[in-house]
């Protein structure tokens, strides 16, 4: 891979004033993620403060219930603030804390990034500041409600589709006002070099832990491993200790909302071409005069028009294969784990158990399915009771 790029995809595409910004943050990444002083503080925030290892669970009813592959559940849903978002905030929270930065600025969708962002915020010691689109602020209130709580300060995006697209628009537009005192921390592994390889430094650590605890558990590496896919950072952190090993087979489950033929759907990987947004070329969801479509979704952590750029590779070149998961099939799992399981998944997470019933139901007993199931579901309560699906 050339410097900031996944084959055709990624890249440096943003305005002259955040260039050395942008020089500024890898060189300092480069450097500390060698330090071992801040190797050490982040192994202690992420164990001591966050709650890892997460476990990885053998579900056993669903097994049954799927009748083929045995599936695990890595549990992200137990971390600290209920979803896999820690893993990245925490260490770009540390990074920017060691770079002098006092005040941090980040976008969200489900709300999950923002309250990673402000309970490392409130740890640190940093000021913090979240956009969010009013559309989710009102789909995602309990998180809303909780980033106030932890003292973050919340701005409501009401430009375009007011969602997770717009909040990103706003906080780029504060980071070219602010960016001598003020750390973007952006919550996927989307944007300009280097995030994307960044967060999905930060986020490999699933990826690793999944590794040592399916061969304590089976003796071998998994036959799969699946994971929902909006910007795309929980399922490259958990893919890419697996990328190497050619025999476990990667799965991304998008967001189909209606359906790919209706057009209202988050799925830029199954119906999108090759554009930019938001500072990297991967795949985008484009009209002819390469105008940016509104997207749809259910979840609002999915609701994104493009995805990571190393996403956007791995299924060019064939290492990983997406498919969509539509609403109605979303809830229907989210509604399943809980009943079966006793777990409540995020509806985003419920893209991903869906993708790997399915295809556990194809594959001999002996397989083995791993899916990240990357944040828990109590943002997603108030949703699940009002829905009453087909063409909302």
């Amino acid at each position: 891979m050339a410097k900031g790029w996944f084959g055709e995809f990624g890249g440096r595409y943003v305005p002259e004033t955040l260039v050395p910004a942008l020089g500024e943050l890898e060189h300092e990444y480069l450097r500390l993620r060698k330090d071992s002083a801040f190797r050490s503080r982040l192994h202690y925030y992420n164990t001591q403060f966050g709650g890892r290892p997460t476990p990885l669970y053998f579900a056993a009813r669903l097994t049954e219930y799927a009748g083929g592959a045995r599936i695990y559940l890595k549990r992200e849903d137990l971390l600290h603030g209920g979803a896999h978002k820690f893993n990245n905030v925490m260490g770009q929270a540390l990074l920017a804390s060691m770079m002098g930065k006092r005040r941090i600025i980040a976008e969200t969708g489900a709300g999950q990034h923002g309250v990673a962002t402000a309970i490392a915020g409130a740890a640190l010691g940093l000021t913090t500041e979240i956009y969010m689109g009013r559309k989710d602020t009102e789909r995602q209130r309990l998180n809303l409600v909780r980033m106030e709580l932890l003292g973050a300060k919340v701005h409501t995006v009401v430009s375009g589709s007011m969602t997770l697209k717009d909040a990103i628009n706003e906080a780029l537009r504060d980071w070219v006002t602010n960016v001598r005192d003020t750390y973007y921390l952006l919550g996927s592994a989307v944007g300009p070099h280097p995030y994307p390889a960044m967060v999905r430094d930060f986020q490999s650590i699933i990826g690793r832990e999944i590794r040592s605890q399916i061969l304590k558990s089976e003796g071998r590496l998994p036959d799969m491993v699946v994971a929902c896919v909006g910007g795309g950072s929980n399922a490259i952190g958990a893919f890419s200790p697996f990328i190497r090993h050619r025999e476990v087979a990667l799965l991304g489950a998008q967001a189909g909302g209606l359906g790919l033929d209706s057009g209202r759907h988050s799925a830029p990987l199954l119906a999108g071409e090759p554009g930019v947004l938001h500072g990297a070329r991967s795949m985008l969801l484009q009209d002819g005069d390469g105008q940016v479509k509104e997207t749809s979704s259910i979840s609002a952590g999915l609701d994104y028009p493009s995805v990571g750029p190393q996403h956007s590779h791995l299924q060019k070149t064939g290492r990983a294969r997406y498919v969509a998961v539509t609403d109605d099939q979303a809830m229907e799992s989210f509604r399943l784990l809980s009943r079966l399981e006793g777990i409540i998944p995020a509806l985003e997470s419920a893209h991903a158990v869906h993708a790997a019933v399915e295809e556990a139901r194809r594959m001999p007993r002996e397989s083995i399915v791993v899916v990240n199931l990357s944040g828990r579901g109590d943002k997603d309560v108030d949703t699940a009771a009002s829905y009453r699906g087909g063409g909302r």
